[in-house]
């Protein structure tokens, strides 16, 4: 009688196929898995930037930082070293974003997505202020997470970007409707000045071009959403057809025109967005 050893043909190409079955049951399922891991840091991360802001508010009379002029531009050159360079401060990153969009030998890269983070900047600023001048730290300021700019604490004869009155800023975390006041978000920009009538990239990739603030969080980072805190300083994911219903500055329309309330329709979101969740 002959022994048979190894398997046959048909035996190597049925536990082939069960494998590749079971690799494309058990792939979406790991892809799923890793972009909520994603997500929980992004948060984790937003949750350290509340803790932050807790604390500087509470050493500076209840108020956030002011920047270093009158539209509040350049307010991570305020933060302490430790805190503003990016290669100490971990947390300026979402584990989403895979590069700077400049490096450190300045090479800026020809293929922009939603993925690239805003650094490195590594010049010096003078504030008009006090006339002292800040650096950024020993590797450079770069991120991948903004400001809400209308938390700022401008002088009150001064104006936000597009002429928007100090009047209507934060300035502290201690106010009616806080928990959907944004503080700090996914962007490609460490301040955002949006307003109502700001408008959504026409393309999911197209978020570094144009005038619109809103485009700049408006990306799509995990799944539809974006990671964002609040002035009650809790952190959770955003729609990214909500970034328009949440209070960004005092007098901001939450039913403007990109909004359902304000008489938006379906068909107006550009298809990339289209088919996402409506607030």
């Amino acid at each position: 009688m002959i022994r048979r050893n190894g398997f046959t043909l048909i035996e190597l190409l049925v536990v082939i196929a069960i494998i590749a079955l079971l690799m494309s049951v058990l792939m979406p399922a790991l892809a799923r898995v890793r972009e909520q891991a994603r997500t929980v840091g992004c948060l984790a991360n937003l949750k350290q930037w509340n803790l932050m802001g807790a604390m500087y508010t509470e050493d500076n009379d209840g108020h956030f930082w002011s920047g270093l002029n009158s539209y509040g531009h350049w307010w991570p050159w305020q933060l302490e070293n430790r805190l503003k360079d990016w290669k100490t401060n971990k947390i300026w990153l979402c584990p989403t974003t895979k590069k700077p969009i400049t490096d450190e030998n300045g090479i800026t890269t020809t293929t922009l997505n939603i993925y690239n983070s805003w650094g490195i900047y590594t010049e010096s600023h003078t504030s008009t202020f006090t006339g002292a001048t800040y650096d950024a730290g020993p590797h450079g300021v770069n991120g991948s997470y903004s400001i809400n700019g209308y938390v700022l604490s401008i002088p009150t004869e001064a104006s936000f970007v597009r002429d928007i009155p100090a009047s209507y800023g934060w300035r502290t975390p201690n106010v009616a409707g806080a928990a959907q006041a944004p503080f700090f978000m996914d962007a490609l920009r460490f301040d955002l000045f949006p307003i109502e009538t700001d408008g959504p990239p026409e393309y999911q990739f197209d978020s570094w071009e144009g005038e619109s603030r809103m485009k700049r969080c408006c990306i799509n980072r995990h799944d539809g959403f974006i990671g964002m805190a609040f002035l009650d300083f809790s952190a959770r994911k955003v729609g990214l057809k909500e970034l328009w219903t949440l209070k960004w500055h005092r007098q901001f329309n939450t039913s403007g025109p990109w909004t359902q309330a304000g008489g938006l329709q379906a068909g107006d979101w550009p298809e990339w967005i289209r088919n996402l969740k409506d607030y």
